[in-house]
C-alpha cells in the first residue's frame, strides 16, 4: 500500500534528489527567467536601439530615393525590399540570440544544467481528465495562483499611478519638436519600464527561495519509503556478504606486503598465520599488520624467513587473533597478555641471536579465554 502524501514528512534522499534530477525535476524559478528575460532583452534593445535606428534610417532614405531608372526598372524596388527584409531579419535573429542565451543563463542559475528527455517525452496519462483536475487544487497551484495574483495587482498599481502621473506631460509633448518629444517619450518608456522590473525583481527574489521550498516539499519521503531505498541500496544480503567476505580477501592480500615489519609469525601451524608488529614509542598496542589462512598463512610464512622474522607455532593463540583481530588494529584487550608472553621471548631470542645473552629455551604458551578460540567454540557446540 503506498504512503499517503499526510505519511510523506521525511527530507529526501539524496538518491531521490539525483534521481528526480535525472528526470528533469528540479526547482526552476519562472518569475527569475521573467525578469532575465525583460530585463535583458530591455537593456539589449537600449544598447543596439541607436545603431539600429541609425542603420533603418540609412536604408529608409536610400528605399524613398526614386529617380527615372526606379521608374524604368521595377525589379530594383523588389531588391530594395528585399534588402530591408534582411535587414529586418538580422536584428531580429540577434536579438532573439540574446533573448535565449539569457533565458538559459537564468534558468541554470536556479536549478544547474540538466540533461534529460523525460520532460518533453510524451506522457498519455496526464490526458486522463480526472488526475488533470485534481492537479488543480494542489498546494503548488493554489501557490502560483496567488503568486500570479499578487504580481497581476503590483504592475496594474504601478502602472496606474506611473501613468496617471504623467498624461500632462505627454499631452504637452505635441507642443514640442520632434526630436525632443521622442526624446522625451523615450526616457518616460525607460522609467516606466524599470518600474515595472522593480516589481518582477521582488517577485523573483521570494519566488527563488519559495520554488527551492516547494520542490523539497514534493520530493519528501515516507518511512515505508525511506525503508525500501534502504534495501535497494544494500542489495540482496547474501550478495552483500560475499562482497565483505570478498573485500576481507583482497585486504588479507594486500597486507602481504606489511609482512617483513613483524616482529614476529604466529601460526596454527598450518591454517592461519597472524603477522604483530609492536613499537613502544609509537603504538599504544600491539597491531596485527598481516593475516591469512591456508594458502595465504604459507606465502606470509615463506616471507617471514626470507627476511629473518621469527615464526612460531602457537595454535590457540594464532586461531584467536585471526578470528577476533582486524588488519591494521590493535589486538583485543583480552589477548594482551598472551601477545606479551610471546613478544617476552622474541627479545630474548633476538638478543641470543646477537649474543647479548643465554637462548631462551622453548617457546610458551600463553593462556587465550576459550571464548576467543574459535576451535573451542565449534568443539563446545557440538559436545551434547
Amino acid at each position: 500500500m503506498e504512503s499517503s502524501s499526510q505519511d510523506k514528512n521525511l527530507p529526501a534522499s539524496e538518491r531521490k534528489l539525483q534521481k528526480a534530477r535525472d528526470d528533469g525535476q528540479v526547482a526552476r524559478s519562472r518569475d527569475l527567467s521573467h525578469l532575465a528575460v525583460l530585463g535583458g532583452g530591455a537593456i539589449a534593445l537600449m544598447m543596439l536601439a541607436p545603431q539600429m535606428f541609425d542603420h533603418l534610417k540609412q536604408q529608409m532614405g536610400s528605399q524613398l530615393l526614386f529617380d527615372a531608372q526606379s521608374l524604368k526598372d521595377p525589379s530594383i524596388m523588389l531588391t530594395r525590399l528585399s534588402v530591408m527584409v534582411g535587414v529586418g531579419l538580422v536584428a531580429t535573429a540577434v536579438f532573439a540570440a540574446i533573448i535565449n542565451v539569457i533565458s538559459i543563463l537564468s534558468a541554470v542559475a536556479t536549478g544547474g544544467w540538466v540533461t534529460s528527455l523525460k520532460p518533453i517525452t510524451p506522457d498519455f496519462s496526464r490526458l486522463n481528465p480526472l488526475s488533470g483536475f485534481g492537479r488543480l487544487f494542489t498546494k503548488d497551484k493554489a501557490t502560483e495562483v496567488g503568486k500570479m495574483s499578487f504580481i497581476a495587482f503590483m504592475l496594474l498599481l504601478v502602472g496606474f499611478n506611473y501613468l496617471k502621473g504623467g498624461l500632462n506631460t505627454l499631452g504637452s509633448l505635441v507642443l514640442q519638436p520632434s526630436v525632443k518629444s521622442i526624446s522625451h517619450l523615450a526616457d518616460w518608456l525607460t522609467t516606466g519600464m524599470g518600474l515595472m522590473l522593480l516589481v518582477v525583481l521582488v517577485v523573483a527574489m521570494i519566488d527563488v527561495p519559495l520554488q527551492s521550498y516547494l520542490h523539497k516539499s514534493r520530493m519528501k519521503m515516507s518511512q515505508q519509503e525511506m525503508k525500501q531505498e534502504s534495501k535497494e541500496s544494500d542489495g540482496n544480503p547474501q550478495m552483500k556478504g560475499r562482497m565483505r567476505q570478498r573485500q576481507r580477501d583482497i585486504a588479507h592480500g594486500n597486507s602481504i606486503a606489511a609482512v617483513p615489519k613483524a616482529d614476529f609469525v604466529l601460526m596454527n601451524p598450518t591454517h592461519y598465520a597472524v603477522a604483530i608488529q609492536y613499537d613502544e614509542k609509537t603504538m599504544p598496542a600491539p597491531r596485527v599488520i598481516s593475516k591469512g589462512a591456508d594458502l595465504l598463512a604459507f606465502k606470509i610464512r615463506d616471507i617471514a624467513k626470507e627476511n629473518a622474522i621469527p615464526v612460531l607455532q602457537s595454535p590457540m593463540l594464532a586461531r584467536a587473533l585471526y578470528a577476533n583481530a582486524e588488519i591494521d588494529q590493535d589486538i583485543p584487550t583480552s589477548l594482551y597478555t598472551a601477545v606479551a608472553q610471546v613478544l617476552a621471548y622474541i627479545y630474548r631470542l633476538k638478543a641470543a641471536m646477537r649474543g647479548d645473552g643465554p637462548s631462551p629455551g622453548e617457546a610458551p604458551v600463553p593462556f587465550v579465554p576459550p571464548e576467543l578460540d574459535p576451535l573451542s567454540k565449534v568443539i563446545g557446540a557440538e559436545t551434547p
